[in-house]
Parts: structure tokens; C-alpha cells; sequence
């Protein structure tokens, strides 16, 4: 490294306490506060936003409200505001980085969500995005559609209905203007990795030079058994490995100023400005990582937080994470010596700021979600079907309900549906499905029912788009899977569990119509049904015998409390929830509610006799009052036995 003139560095890590940042900007030493005079270095500043989830119009609810030093409140969220402060950023920097960790599309605000996703990366083309690691929500649709679809621009299967919609500026879509990496999310049979694992931007260096910076990319471990983006064609590699083995080919190519972006995260307290008592995963790979990392920009827990941690050596290095849903961009600005390009540590320095509303929003973005609010306003009122009666959640004595029924009905349809040029290559053979499940009111979680289908008799029964696709669903995909008659038994007596006071706890399983069952109200737990009585299409259950079952992933890896079902083999993945479910609509044109004979009580009227009591599950509500969006209401209270259910230190649960 270059003679760094007249200033000294402490550097030693007992100078690094983990609460390190002070005020609103986190330094490596206090001599970084004067970093903007240090021009014999090279600039580069870093702008990075983390988990937009394709909210284009505002942060939801409780999330417009963000922390920050002293315990100011601001208001945030709106990419339109995001590109306004996102050009007052840039201004003045020669060498301006905007990346992502991961996380930006797979939209929860119907916006987005309702058109593929395509919304996001307009906006995102729009906001000059260099570059984004792959998140889990990249994969909720398949890693073919990621690279195929949104990088590319391929259109499938209907242009205009389900891709490939006319932008803004009335052109189909045409892809991202960014790549997207990941270096530990690999081909399950083949290992070889499903997008490059890094790149190098280079920077100016004046007089003609130019200086390499490498970008690491990470996604989530165990993203490919996620409920959402549950692929079983895919796994990811080990994140500490990864990070230090790519780091080594990094500087074996003459790269010195390396960042590790990482859809991995932690919690560190609750100042956007500074950072206090870090926990999770990415903390414990940043003590761990190469010090030949510079950089550490986090993702995926929702958290926002800039701090600086050492690295195994003592020296400091940036370890932040810019909150979610658009609240924030971080700012990592570095010095690299201009002879060898390395990172001058101690002149570091890394800021959240908060996307405030209070700043005129940028013209372009501002006419690009206008634009798709009323798109989506257009397409949410398409007559899909009609219906001659009201489907609806309410429940007999037996547990059953019409919409229950209409949902386990278009599962089974999902679960017989072929695979098509956007679903992944690999793995087990898609054999349809013979029976389905849905957990409609489930012990833990939410279940995937949202609404009702009341009938609008003035429109003469129709079904529209919008009312489909808010009634069902969550982001994740129907899975056809291989069980045996057993483990079909056991789910079915799983619906039934003691709970506080010496209660009984009924958590119904709505079936498919080719099934019938009957259970004795006055049997006792776990041996309330028997084999005989379980009815596959007139066929007595075999609990020897293996069945193709479908249903929602969240219930097959028990995010909703029917263990049963864990140690499926054959796992096959289908369409997401709700776009899947408008196609079933769509395809049945016509919908009448069937007759509630698919279970019947046997003992209901003797003496200790139970059917037992449904836990209702109010929708989740944030501190103040505001709705929690399904898909991520869905996670906080799933099981912590499930893969994205596991609390970390202190009880915090990652949230998507």
C-alpha cells in the first residue's frame, strides 16, 4: 500500500467495539471522518438497496416508519422517492456503484406481483441498477424463469396474460438492463452454479487507468427447501466457503478491493444509523470471512443496521444491511490506493439513509408506477369465470367449508399439471397427483385461504381477476409428492391435538373430491381414523401403499404443524398459489359449490364425544395496526421446525 502521508491509523480490533457506528455514518477510525480530503486515493462509492420485494409504491403499513439515530421517526418508501435521492447520491462521484443483495422481485404488492414481476425491473432498469445477487424470492418461480425470463426477456406461456406485458412506455418486456450472480447456488445433479458467483466493476483511476472491484455474491443457505422457493433441482454450497474461495480467485486476478454482497442478514438493533449486539448468520461469517473481503452488505432478515466489524485480522471492514420494502439506501464510500487498487481500510466509511418521502419523486419513476397502479387496477376487475353460489370459509360440524373444498380441488388439479419451458430441468418425474390436502385452518401459520368468493349477483356471478387472486394464496408453489398411506393416516389424526385447560384443538384438512373419510368424534387422539374409513377414489387408504399427494410446500415441510407428512420423497413443484389458482379458475369457467359430504362424524352424539375447537387466526397485524403482508405474515408464525421457520439468537425470526 502507498504512503499514506502525515495520518496515522489505529486499526487494532479492541478500537472495534460491535456498536461502533456513531451518529449517522459508521467509521473504520475516527480519521475516516476526513476521508473527504484525502484526494491522492481513489473514490468509489458504493449504493446498495436489499429486499424491495417489488414494492414499488410504498413500504407496507408498519414498514413506512423507519428508526433512526436519537430516535427519530422518518416516513419512507416509494421507488420513486428512491430514484430522486438516489440521483442527489450519485452526484459529485465519478466512480458510483448501485447494487442489490438480493430479494428485489417476487412482488408481494399486487402492483408488481399481478404482471410476472416485469414492474420491478422496469423500475429497477429505470433506477440504473449495475448489478444484484440472487435472493431465495428470485427463485420462487424457477431458476429457468430468472435467467430466461426476467435477465432475458423470453416470453412464456401467453404474452400480454401472463408475461411479457406492455411497459410504461408501451413496449413488451425485454428483460433486465443487470445481471444477477450467485456463487453458492448450484445444479443439484451436476453442482455447476446456476449464475456466475462474482463479478468485477472497474472504477477510473485517472489518466487512462482503471482499477478492478470485486463483488462476491451469496444467496441464502437452504434456499432451495424455502416454501417459496422450494426447488428441488437446485442446492446451495456452503456460504464461508464459498466467500473465502472466491475471494482467493479474486485476488489471484489482480484484484485488491473486494465486497461480499450476501442474501443472508442479521439483527443489530433498532437504529437504521448505527449498529448494536449483532446476531445471525451473516455476523458469524463476517468475524470468519477472508480479510481479503473489504465489504460486507447483507440482505434477506429485514433489518437495517451499519456498523463495522473486524475482520480475523483486527481490521475494520463494513458490515450493513439497508432495512427492506425500499426504506432505506446504504452508502459505502472506499479509498483504494491507485497503485494496487486495495482498499484503504481505516478511510472507510458506511451511512444508511432513509428513503423519505419528503423530497419531490422523480418524474420517470413517478410515471412508471402510475402507470402499473392503474394497469393493476384494470386487470384486477378481467372476468375470469362465473359462479352460481358464494364459496366461503364457514365451516360444518365436520370441519368442511365450500371454499375449502373449491381450493383442495384446484390443488389437485395443480398437482396434475405438465412442466413447461420455464420450470427447471431435473429431478423426479412429474406423475400427477391422486389426492390433495389443505390445511384451512391450520395449528401454526397462515393458512393459504385469504377470502371468500362471495357471488355479486349484479354482474351475474362473474369472478374477476382480482378476487381470485387475492383468495388464495401466498407466493409459494402446490408440490406433488410421494407418501405413503400412512403418513396420509397420520395428518389426517393430526388435525386433532390437546391444547391448554384439557381442550381439544381441530385443526381441519380440507380433501380433494375423489376422497371421503370419516372420523369418530369420540375416539381419542391419534386414533380417531381408520385406514377402512379413508376413501382414494372409492378405494379403502392402504397404509402400506404409496400415494402421489399434492399440496402446498408450506404444509409438506410443516410450517403449519402436520409433521406427518415430512420425509416425502419424489417432491415435484408446480405453479405458485395464486397464479396458479387463476388459471384454475379461469379454466373452469363455471364454479358451483359441491355438496359438504367429503367428511363425515361417526359418534358425534354419545356420551364424550369431541369434534373439537378451531383455533381461528386473526390476519397478522404489525404495532400499529396495519396489516403484515401474507407472504411474510405467513413465515413469522410458521413452525420453527420448518427450513425458514428457525429462530435466531435472542428469539428473532427471520422474516422471508
Amino acid at each position: 500500500m502507498r504512503d499514506i502521508g502525515r495520518r496515522s491509523f489505529f486499526t487494532a480490533a479492541g478500537a472495534l467495539a460491535t456498536s461502533a457506528a456513531i451518529g449517522s455514518n459508521a467509521y473504520a477510525t475516527g480519521h475516516a471522518r476526513d476521508a473527504a480530503t484525502a484526494d491522492e486515493y481513489v473514490d468509489v462509492q458504493l449504493l446498495n438497496i436489499t429486499d424491495l420485494h417489488g414494492y414499488l409504491q410504498a413500504a407496507p403499513g408498519a414498514n413506512s416508519v423507519i428508526t433512526g439515530a436519537g430516535g427519530t421517526s422518518y416516513t419512507v418508501g416509494g421507488v420513486a422517492y428512491l430514484a430522486a435521492h438516489l440521483e442527489r447520491l450519485r452526484d459529485g462521484h465519478a466512480n458510483s456503484l448501485f447494487f442489490a443483495p438480493g430479494d428485489l422481485f417476487s412482488g408481494w404488492e399486487f402492483d408488481a406481483s399481478a404482471f410476472a414481476d416485469e414492474p420491478t425491473i422496469e423500475a429497477l432498469n429505470a433506477m440504473r441498477l449495475d448489478f444484484a445477487s440472487a435472493g431465495n424470492h428470485e427463485f420462487d418461480k424457477s431458476a429457468t424463469f430468472l435467467t430466461s425470463h426476467m435477465e432475458r426477456g423470453a416470453t412464456f406461456p401467453v404474452i400480454g396474460r401472463d408475461d411479457a406485458f406492455t411497459d410504461s412506455a408501451g413496449r413488451r418486456f425485454r428483460g433486465a438492463d443487470f445481471p444477477y450472480y450467485s456463487a453458492n447456488m448450484v445444479w443439484n445433479e451436476s453442482g455447476s452454479t446456476v449464475l456466475p458467483p462474482y463479478n468485477i466493476a472497474y472504477v477510473d483511476a485517472g489518466n487512462g487507468r482503471r482499477l478492478p472491484v470485486g463483488f462476491i455474491h451469496l444467496t441464502a443457505i437452504g434456499t432451495e427447501s424455502f416454501p417459496g422457493s422450494y426447488q428441488p433441482g437446485l442446492r446451495t454450497l456452503d456460504d464461508l466457503e464459498t466467500a473465502n474461495r472466491c475471494a482467493a480467485e479474486l485476488r489471484s486476478k489482480g484484484v485488491n478491493a473486494i465486497v461480499l454482497s450476501m442474501h443472508d442478514g442479521a439483527v443489530a438493533g433498532s437504529d437504521f444509523s448505527s449498529g448494536s449486539n449483532p446476531q445471525g448468520p451473516a455476523y458469524e461469517l463476517a468475524l470468519r470471512a477472508s480479510p481479503d473481503i473489504d465489504v460486507i452488505v447483507t440482505g434477506h432478515w429485514h433489518n437495517a443496521f451499519t456498523m463495522m466489524l473486524p475482520d480475523p485480522t483486527g481490521s475494520p471492514r463494513p458490515f450493513v444491511e439497508a432495512g427492506c420494502y425500499g426504506q432505506l439506501i446504504n452508502e459505502i464510500n472506499l479509498r483504494l490506493d491507485p497503485d494496487t487498487g486495495a482498499v484503504v481500510r481505516p478511510l472507510t466509511t458506511a451511512v444508511n439513509h432513509p428513503n423519505t418521502r419528503d423530497v419531490a419523486p422523480h418524474p420517470e419513476l413517478k410515471s412508471i408506477t402510475d402507470y402499473w397502479a392503474g394497469h393493476a387496477t384494470r386487470r384486477a376487475r378481467i372476468p375470469l369465470a362465473t359462479q352460481s353460489a358464494s364459496f366461503t370459509r364457514r365451516r360444518n360440524a365436520a370441519g368442511e367449508s365450500t371454499m375449502g373444498d373449491l381450493v383442495a380441488d384446484w390443488a389437485l388439479w395443480a398437482g396434475g399439471q405438465p412442466h413447461g419451458p420455464m420450470d427447471d430441468p431435473g429431478g423426479a418425474a412429474n406423475t400427477a397427483a391422486e389426492l390433495a390436502v389443505i390445511a384451512v385452518a391450520p395449528r401454526v401459520g397462515q393458512a393459504v385461504i385469504a377470502g371468500d368468493l362471495v357471488l355479486d349477483a349484479e354482474s351475474g356471478g362473474t369472478v374477476t381477476f382480482g378476487q381470485a387472486w387475492n383468495a388464495v394464496g401466498f407466493g409459494d408453489p402446490i408440490m406433488t409428492v410421494t407418501v405413503t398411506g400412512a403418513q396420509i393416516r397420520q395428518a389426517l389424526e393430526e388435525q386433532w391435538a390437546p391444547i391448554a385447560g384439557g381442550g381439544l384443538g381441530f385443526a381441519p384438512l380440507a380433501v380433494s373430491a375423489n376422497v371421503r373419510y370419516t372420523f369418530d368424534a369420540a375416539g381419542p387422539v391419534g386414533r380417531r381414523i381408520a385406514p377402512a374409513d379413508v376413501l382414494i377414489n372409492g378405494t379403502a387408504l392402504d397404509p402400506a401403499r404409496t400415494y402421489r399427494l399434492a399440496a402446498p410446500s408450506y404444509t409438506l415441510i410443516n410450517q403449519d404443524g402436520f409433521s406427518a407428512f415430512t420425509g416425502f420423497t419424489a417432491p415435484v413443484r408446480h405453479t405458485r398459489d395464486f397464479e396458479s389458482f387463476v388459471e384454475f379458475v379461469r379454466g373452469k369457467q363455471q364454479l358451483a359449490p359441491a355438496p359438504l359430504n367429503r367428511v363425515a362424524v361417526r359418534n358425534a352424539d354419545v356420551p364424550g364425544a369431541r369434534i373439537g375447537t378451531v383455533a381461528e387466526r386473526p390476519r397478522l397485524r404489525a404495532p400499529d395496526g396495519s396489516a403484515v403482508p401474507r407472504p411474510e405474515a405467513a413465515l413469522r408464525t410458521a413452525s420453527t421446525r420448518g427450513p425458514e421457520g428457525q429462530r435466531a439468537p435472542g428469539g428473532f425470526r427471520v422474516p422471508c
